[in-house]
């Protein structure tokens, strides 16, 4: 499994420990995430992504799964999640045109 967000593209970091003598050895960053199964309104069905905490907040605070995709940029996003984005788009355009 990559250590990397699905939604925001978060993924690890590099760094040093830096002892109190000053010595410096490599460590590294994880990322907070968190495996979560989320509802799309449009698409009518669950799906379960691995998401960071800070992504999860961000999805809560646009009002759910497909808003947070409709505003998201294609290039942060990963496979599965571009996928979901052209599905949902797919149907909320016909839905909009049946209107």
């Amino acid at each position: 499994m990559a250590r990397r967000c699905e939604l925001t593209g978060k993924a690890v970091l590099s760094g040093n420990n830096v002892s109190h003598a000053k010595r410096r050895t490599k460590r590294r960053f994880l990322p907070n995430l968190c495996n979560v199964t989320l509802a799309s309104d449009a698409l009518k069905k669950r799906v379960r992504l691995t998401i960071s905490a800070a992504a999860l907040r961000s999805v809560e605070h646009r009002g759910g799964l497909d808003a947070y995709l409709l505003k998201a940029g294609d290039e942060e996003l990963s496979l599965k999640a571009r996928r979901l984005k052209r599905d949902i788009a797919k149907v909320q355009s016909v839905a909009a045109s049946a209107s």
